[in-house]
This record gives C-alpha cells, sequence and structure tokens, in this order.
C-alpha cells in the first residue's frame, strides 16, 4: 500500500506489501467461488423473469404483491431450496432463528444441538441456563446439546450415540463460530452431520443456522441434506445492500410452518407490506457473492497480518474457509480494546467515536463492538466485536470492499503498536 491518507508506520506498510504478494493464490480462489455464485444468483434472476414491475411497493396487507413472491422462489433457488420466505420485517438474525425454531417445534417436543453451546442471543430463546418468560422451555420444548470435542469440531460419535437413545424433532447446527474460537463448519462437514442424522431418524428436522456463511462457498447446506437454513439480511446475504431483514429456506412444508409462526396461522406468507423494500432486497441479494468474497479477502488479511505480527488468529490465512469470520487473539483486555478502536477509526461513519466496553442485552460479559456502518449492526460490514473474557479475543467480520478493509486492518495494528501493545 502506497502512504496516501493515512499516517502508517513505514514498517506496516512494508509487511503489507509482503503480505499482499503472498495472497495472491487465495484471493485467486477466493474469486473463483466468486464467479460461480454470483453467476447462480444471476441465472436466478433471469430465470424468474426479474422486471422493473417486481421493485415496487406494496402497502396494507400486502396481498398478491408479485415483488415478495418471485423474491422468494428467486432466493429459493440461489440456496438450492425448494422454497423461501425473505422477508424486511426479521428485525435480526435471531429473531429469523426464533420464527423458524417455533414454527418447527411444538410442546414436548425434543431439540438437539450438535455444535455444542449456541451463540448468546440465542440463549433466551432456547431459554437455558434460567427461565426466560415466552422461551421455548417456557412452552415445554425440551432442548440437548452435544458438546464439541476438544478440537472443536462436533463429536460424530457422541451425536450417534445420542440420537440412537432418544426421538428429537429437530437436529440443530450452527455453522458459524459464535463468541468461540471453534472452527466454522464447512459445507462437506455439515453434509456429513446430514447424513448422520438422516441415517439414524431420518424423520428428524435438520435446521442449520447459516448466518456469516452464505455464498462463502459453492454450495449452501439445503444442497446437502439441511432441511431448513436460516440467516440475516444484514450479513452476507444482503450483500451490504439490505437495510434489514432475513431469510428461512428449505423445504415447502417448513417454510409454511414458520410462515404461519410469522404472521398467523392460517394467513402465512399471503401477507406482509414491503413498503417500498423490494429495490433494496433484491440489489442486495444480486450484489452478496461478490460483497461476500471482498469481506472474506479482508479476513484472509487480517489473519496474515496479525499472524506476522505474533498474535495467534483462526483460521489461518492459507485455510479453506466456511464464514466471514476472523478471530485474533489478542491476550488482553487492553489489546482488544485498542484494535476494536483502530477498527472503528477506518469506519466511513462515525469514525471518531471510540468504542467502549458496556453491559450489552443478551449477552453475559461486557461487549466491546466496533461499528461504523451505513446500516447498523450490519456485520457484512468491516465490523469487530468480543466479549470482554479469556482469552481477549477479537471476532472481526466484514468488509464492502477489500482496500478500504485492508485499510481498516493496517488502523487496527496502528492503534495497537501507539499504544505499546504490540513490536516490529
Amino acid at each position: 500500500m502506497e502512504q496516501t491518507f493515512f499516517n502508517f508506520d513505514k514498517r506496516l506498510l512494508s509487511l503489507d506489501t509482503e503480505i499482499i504478494s503472498d495472497l495472491k493464490g487465495q484471493f485467486e480462489k477466493i474469486d473463483s467461488i466468486v464467479q460461480y455464485n454470483q453467476q447462480k444468483v444471476l441465472s436466478a434472476f433471469i430465470k424468474n423473469r426479474v422486471s422493473e414491475t417486481h421493485l415496487g411497493i406494496s402497502t396494507g396487507y400486502g396481498y398478491d404483491d408479485i415483488g415478495r413472491e418471485t423474491l422468494e422462489r428467486l432466493w429459493a433457488d440461489c440456496m438450492g431450496a425448494e422454497d423461501s420466505l425473505i422477508r424486511h420485517n426479521f428485525v435480526s438474525g435471531t429473531h429469523t432463528l426464533c420464527v423458524a425454531l417455533f414454527g418447527l417445534l411444538r410442546p414436548n417436543d425434543k431439540m438437539l444441538c450438535l455444535t455444542g453451546r449456541p451463540y448468546d442471543t440465542l440463549i433466551g430463546v432456547l431459554g437455558i441456563d434460567k427461565h426466560v418468560d415466552g422461551s421455548l422451555a417456557d412452552y415445554g420444548v425440551k432442548y440437548r446439546q452435544v458438546d464439541l470435542k476438544e478440537d472443536g469440531l462436533p463429536d460424530e460419535e457422541a451425536i450417534i450415540n445420542t440420537l440412537k437413545n432418544d426421538n428429537y424433532k429437530v437436529a440443530y447446527i450452527q455453522r458459524s463460530r459464535g463468541y468461540s474460537l471453534r472452527p466454522s463448519l464447512s459445507i462437506e462437514r455439515i453434509e456429513r452431520l446430514c447424513k448422520i442424522v438422516k441415517e439414524i431418524s431420518p424423520d428428524t428436522i435438520i435446521m442449520v443456522d447459516n448466518c456469516y456463511g452464505e455464498f462463502v462457498e459453492k454450495k449452501e447446506p439445503t444442497e446437502v441434506g439441511a432441511d431448513l437454513i436460516a440467516g440475516s439480511l444484514i450479513k452476507n446475504a444482503g450483500g451490504g445492500i439490505a437495510p434489514t431483514g432475513g431469510y428461512i429456506a428449505g423445504r415447502s412444508d417448513l417454510v409454511d410452518k414458520c410462515a404461519f409462526r410469522l404472521t398467523a396461522p392460517g394467513v402465512g406468507r399471503e401477507v406482509g407490506a414491503t413498503l417500498g423494500h423490494n429495490r433494496e432486497l433484491y440489489m442486495g441479494v444480486f450484489a452478496a457473492p461478490h460483497t461476500v468474497g471482498e469481506a472474506l479477502k479482508t479476513a484472509v488479511y487480517c489473519a496474515a497480518l496479525f499472524s506476522k505480527l505474533g498474535f495467534a488468529v483462526t483460521p489461518s490465512a492459507d485455510e479453506d474457509r466456511a464464514d466471514i469470520i476472523q478471530s485474533v487473539i489478542l491476550g488482553n483486555r487492553e489489546g482488544l480494546i485498542a484494535f476494536c478502536k483502530g477498527i472503528q477509526s477506518g469506519a466511513p461513519i462515525d469514525s471518531f467515536v471510540s468504542p467502549e466496553p458496556w453491559a450489552m442485552p443478551g449477552y453475559d460479559d461486557e461487549v466491546i463492538m466496533a461499528a461504523g456502518s451505513f446500516t447498523l449492526g450490519a456485520s457484512i460490514e468491516l465490523s469487530a466485536d468480543a466479549p470482554l473474557r479469556e482469552p481477549f479475543a477479537a471476532w472481526m467480520q466484514g468488509g464492502l470492499n477489500f482496500h478500504s478493509g485492508q485499510t481498516g486492518v493496517l488502523l487496527a495494528a496502528q492503534s495497537m503498536l501507539e499504544n505499546g501493545l504490540l513490536t516490529l
């Protein structure tokens, strides 16, 4: 990188030049995946004959919104699924997952999580650890999990034994790592888990939390055996353009059950005014494969730079990826805070704001978040966040374009350097 608008240490710039040269092979691999997925999305637009008519506005009940209905068929094609529910009125990924789980599960049903403890914000939905009014536990749904092995991967033997000993309505898989250092799950590994479940319990519904994973590989979980997937439109699937929303995709009968939960039994997907959001959602879906590729390049670059600076990172720069998240283990509270402040200083929005740890709802520890984004909380845009607890790792994700992401990562390193928290 040429020294221009930012006062980077010359030694950091020298490392940057070296790293960019080293990463050419990884970037070419990412570009190959982007090309495949972009063609897949473009072909879905063409197949579904998208026109200006589909970008219009509906109000009130939203009956017969041709734009909404076509978008849901298009998104199902993108995900290799029978059907989908893609709506701006899913308020978050957690809300989307909650709607899906409540759509599938009934009182006294049993749910088995195959990937250990779920992401923090889902704990309240499940009602584990403590009573939460309105949780699945409050409705009599029984939850069990199979803990991960020491290497952070699913314990297949324990999963097999657990499935043989009881009947489970839903087998749940979290693709991304959440606030843990375990590996994210590749499509190949998800396919293996799906085969295990279906061989032992063919009627069990396999649901995958697909957040952060869309378009990272050439296939989606619904193409390798998952019955249902769900995710957020302010992560990968919305391409940095969708201002809010989420999606559910999979078997038509299951998507219908989720639609009845989203609106009302007997009404389901037939209602839901789009209020002018169709254009943004279509544009977001179209942009998503490319934007995900830029986020992946930013993550790979971050791994390479901080590894060179002596920090443990996961995944490493040369590993195949299953999501857009990059973990950097900073080792102490001060390093984590300085890293996040550096990321924030490179944001297009609120670069002047200094992030501080705070007691964020839904989390057990103080959390620090760096996110100067056009869409509030959009983690397809460059952001970093972490709970303030051992091993003081930052989880960085996003980047609408690589060159701004690259600058943000360098600013994180510069911030740590200026605070005496790394050496060159």
